[in-house]
């Protein structure tokens, strides 16, 4: 019997083969990463920076709207990093000759008058009337001051077109009219800080008119602030003041720096 043997070529890679295409692979791997690597990392710090300024812009926007309804002549800067102003609400024109009722500058009794064009709606509770406001540092003429002499208290009985106040101990009047026959109502003080050390920026209102003021609890409008400032050039009656606004937000090593200038008009 004779006994017959097939032999059976098998094929495959050397270990030279493998190590050659992990080899060219690795090459591929590395140079594909670095071209992927790239523009992700442009999209994230795109996307930072588009983040930051939004939040930078959007408070600035804030302020800015603040800023361009404040009382004449309320706008004031403590140290550069605070800026408070009065928030008037509504205006107007008051009758200041009949016939109607008009505000009698002569007469300490009189707590009402008719307005020439009615106000958007009846004046909030809590609201004041001012008229004439002149300083935050006058001694006359600052509706600052605790019992400021040209700001009284407005009646919850005012409507649209006829405004009421309430009247002072001992009765006095207001110690100057407004050239234009102007009064502001007030609703609130507002007062914006910027804290480096804490790097926020944080908006208050809802507290007590005062020279030196209780702020309170107040709305964080930004964070991550390293740098902040505020300056004001008050101008006169006849041109407006310019409030300046500069500030900078930086997280995870990337940086916005917006600057923002509001016009003031100052008109009493």
């Amino acid at each position: 019997m004779t006994t017959q043997h097939r032999e059976t070529n098998s094929a495959g890679f050397t270990l030279v083969e493998l190590v050659t295409v992990i080899v060219v692979v690795g090459i591929l791997s590395a140079m594909s990463i670095g071209f992927l690597t790239k523009p992700i990392e442009g999209y994230l710090a795109l996307s930072r920076r588009a983040e930051l300024v939004d939040t930078a812009d959007g408070a600035l926007r804030r302020m800015q709207r603040d800023i361009r309804e404040a009382l004449p002549n309320s706008v004031r800067i403590t140290g550069g990093t605070t800026l408070e102003l009065l928030h008037a609400s509504d205006g107007g024109r008051y009758r200041a000759q009949g016939p109607g009722d008009i505000l009698d500058f002569n007469d300490a009794t009189d707590t009402g008058f008719d307005i020439l064009g009615d106000l958007s709606a009846a004046p909030a509770a809590g609201s004041w009337l001012v008229i004439y406001n002149l300083s935050d540092q006058a001694a006359t003429g600052n509706a600052y001051q605790t019992n400021a002499d040209n700001r009284f208290a407005v009646n919850v009985a005012s409507t649209a077109s006829y405004l009421q106040y309430d009247a002072k101990t001992p009765a006095v009047t207001f110690p100057q009219s407004s050239p234009y026959q102007r009064f502001f109502i007030v609703d609130t003080p507002v007062s914006y800080v910027c804290d480096t050390s804490a790097k926020t920026l944080t908006r208050y209102d809802g507290y007590d008119i005062s020279l030196t003021p209780t702020l309170g609890g107040g709305d964080l409008l930004a964070r991550n602030v390293t740098g902040c400032s505020f300056s004001y050039q008050a101008g006169t009656s006849q041109r407006a003041g310019l409030v300046t606004l500069n500030l900078t937000i930086e997280e995870d090593s990337e940086q916005v720096q917006l600057l923002q200038q509001v016009h003031v008009v100052n008109s009493p």
